[in-house]
């Protein structure tokens, strides 16, 4: 059990995951040592400055915000979080999330090698939450434990590849290339968002049907501010301004109420005296935070991407890693932002309607979901990016709002086939793992634990006997 646990833990650390990866690339490149020892020290350091940016974050200004928020307009309800509702899960199943977790990820370089989806998903802690969801889902079932493994990894194999290969035309839009793909389950959001994004752009009589391709869509990246104003292109300038903007109204109205010092957040232990001091600090803290996330994200990228060319050459031919969507801010920082506005906003809509709903009925017909800020800030963010590359301003714009309201109504969904978790005030969060849920829950209800199974199993070899069928045409042609 012990062994099991640190495998665990080493398995869902994306620095050890990530220095690993670029370790075994620059060993089967033959690097010299010295190259070796500084790649893999660098990669790891990325992830960790990442992760201390990404904790930053969601512990100080991103926690703030949602407790005043939540005082502000004294709204309690069901807040999606990954990490709270994979932390119930991980503490109820903890053997079988392990062994799912593991054997997912030796799945995923099974159908990497030998299927049509040639990607290597890097992104440990997303890796552990999908084993969490699809061992949560399957365990509704009469399967038995040997049973929810293997069903759970194959399909947790099965989707590390597939949604990073469903993602990359976009990435290849975004990134200008096919160097790294995006690993992060909440694909399935990002392409709605896009595709909002495009069929926006095209209804508008300006923006003609290849707009974006000819360079007339404008992007958010492309907005020209005066000059008195140019200091706004500078992405951690603008996030501060908005911010800051941002924690002086929902401050300012906690602080007309009540003493801050009483509400949990960093107002008291901070030493904060005045509110207007304390909000301007807070929007500072979020443009730090986002500008070490960056830095981490540059310094895994500058290393991953070429030591993955060796494990591409020796293990995997043509694979691609697959990381995590911070790496999109990078690209379209203002898109970003934007994007988390938007799809915010997207939740807030969706929250008043299901409490016009239960306040029309006049009893509780369906769960609030509050708009969690973190779940919006990363995925709404990277929705945003999706957003601009089909759409411009206005395809950010309508794209992020309409992820927002997606992922609000996703989370309301998934809730009856969690159960087993009992869950208390939070859900999952992301697109991917709703939608996962939402299919597996309802699977379990209604097929045998040998039947689930089999379609596991079905699902997963098809893609490699349709990939390896294909190469036997090609060759046969060729002879």
């Amino acid at each position: 059990m012990q062994i099991v646990t640190v495998v665990r833990e080493i398995l869902a650390t994306p620095a050890f995951l990530v220095g690993f990866v670029t370790l075994l690339g620059l060993l089967l490149q033959k690097k010299p040592v010295e190259h070796v020892i500084k790649g893999t020290i660098t990669a790891i350091v990325g992830f960790v400055l990442l992760s201390a940016g990404s904790d930053f974050l969601q512990k100080g200004a991103l926690k703030d915000f949602g407790v005043l928020f939540n005082y502000d307009f004294h709204i309690q309800g069901v807040i999606p979080n990954m990490e709270a509702v994979a932390s119930l899960g991980v503490a109820q199943y903890a053997v079988e999330v392990s062994m799912v977790m593991f054997l997912g990820m030796v799945a995923n370089l099974v159908i990497a090698r030998f299927g049509p989806f040639h990607y290597i998903f890097l992104t440990g802690h997303h890796t552990l939450y999908m084993a969490c969801l699809l061992t949560v889902a399957l365990s509704g079932s009469s399967m038995k434990e040997w049973q929810i493994i293997a069903a759970g990894a194959l399909m947790l194999g099965l989707f590390m590849a597939l949604m990073p290969a469903l993602a990359q035309g976009e990435m290849k839009k975004i990134t200008g290339g096919n160097g790294i793909a995006l690993g992060h389950f909440s694909t399935c959001g990002y392409l709605i968002a896009a595709k909002t994004a495009r069929l926006a752009a095209k209804k508008d009589r300006r923006i003609k049907t290849a707009a974006l391709e000819t360079g007339t869509v404008k992007s958010t990246e492309d907005i020209r501010f005066p000059t008195k104003l140019s200091f706004m292109r500078d992405s951690t300038v603008g996030i501060f301004i908005v911010m800051t903007g941002i924690f002086l109204v929902v401050s300012g109205i906690a602080a007309a109420r009540t003493d801050l010092a009483a509400l949990d957040i960093s107002y008291k232990t901070g030493g904060f005296q005045n509110w207007i001091i304390y909000a301007v600090i807070q929007g500072a803290q979020f443009s730090a935070a986002i500008y070490i996330i960056l830095s981490g994200v540059r310094l895994v990228i500058a290393e991953i991407v070429p030591a993955f060319k060796g494990i591409a050459k020796r293990i995997v031919p043509h694979a691609r890693p697959a990381v995590d969507c911070p790496v999109l801010f990078s690209y379209a920082p203002n898109a970003a932002m934007i994007g988390f506005l938007m799809s915010f906003l997207g939740g807030i809509v969706t929250m008043l309607i299901l409490i016009g709903i239960n306040t029309w009925f006049g009893e509780l017909i369906v769960p609030v979901i509050v708009p969690g800020v973190v779940a919006h800030f990363f995925c709404g963010g990277s929705a945003g990016v999706f957003a601009n590359t089909e759409g411009g301003v206005k395809g950010c714009l309508v794209g992020s709002f309409v992820h927002g309201i997606l992922i609000s109504v996703l989370a309301l969904i998934v809730m009856p086939v969690l159960g087993t978790l009992n869950l208390s005030g939070t859900s999952f969060s992301d697109s991917d793992f709703c939608i996962a849920g939402i299919l597996f829950g309802n699977l379990a209800s209604v097929l045998s634990g040998g039947g689930i199974l089999l379609v596991c199993v079905l699902v997963f070899i098809l893609p490699i006997i349709w990939e390896q069928t294909a190469k036997y045409r090609k060759t046969l042609k060729a002879d």
